[in-house]
């Protein structure tokens, strides 16, 4: 009886071990698109090339690194950096075997935020509780080659009212020295009201830190 209750235990403790020692798997390719997608990038060149285009900077730095893939995003026209129009947090998630998901929050009071990705530590003081969700305009990423990501939102998911628009698409092509954005409006019969009409933002990688 004693050498039962004896091995019972030892096998208990030697499970115990096993599920102790047991890592999480790492996801390399959600690291892989969330590095790509991180540092500070501008449309310079393709703004001196087509005079269609701005020149405007886009910052994305992780913050919350204990809690996921979350990224600080701040586009602003390059001239004006301290005056951004879009304040953006991203959240990077793996959605199933072959895609990824990027969902988009809103942050409270976006003035306190302005520059911020200079000092993403900041973040710590601000709650997930307190964003908000913009349902419908999140992104689906699949991986098409090595450092090569591309995706897009939902068909008409994404409620916009700028400018009289409905809704919004936005299209992205992730690679390691730059983002291609396609950002555009439309109006309920689908004629575009905002956006670039030529193709995306081309954004060239200008530093990996803040």
């Amino acid at each position: 009886m004693k050498k039962t209750i004896l091995l019972l235990l030892i096998c208990f403790l030697v499970s115990c071990k096993k599920k102790e020692n047991k890592t999480p798997e790492i996801d390399k390719e959600l690291l892989e698109l969330a590095s790509l997608m991180q540092g500070s990038f501008n449309s310079e060149k393709q703004s001196l090339a087509d005079s269609t285009y701005f020149n405007i900077s886009l910052h994305m730095y992780p913050i919350w690194e204990d809690k996921g893939h979350f990224l600080y995003v701040e586009q602003a026209m390059f001239s004006q950096q301290d005056k951004p129009y879009r304040q953006r947090i991203y959240e990077l998630k793996r959605l199933d075997e072959t895609s990824f998901i990027s969902s988009i929050y809103t942050l409270p009071n976006d003035s306190l935020w302005v520059g911020k990705w200079k000092s993403p530590e900041d973040f710590d003081s601000l709650k997930f509780e307190d964003l908000s969700l913009r349902n419908g305009c999140d992104v689906i990423l699949v991986k098409s080659g090595e450092n090569h990501f591309k995706g897009r939102t939902r068909e008409y998911s994404c409620e916009s009212t700028l400018r009289g628009a409905s809704y919004a698409t936005s299209e992205v092509v992730i690679t390691a020295d730059k983002i291609i954005s396609w950002d555009r409006g439309f109006d309920p019969e689908g004629h575009q009201v905002w956006g670039a009409e030529l193709g995306g933002y081309i954004f060239d990688r200008q530093s990996n830190n803040p």
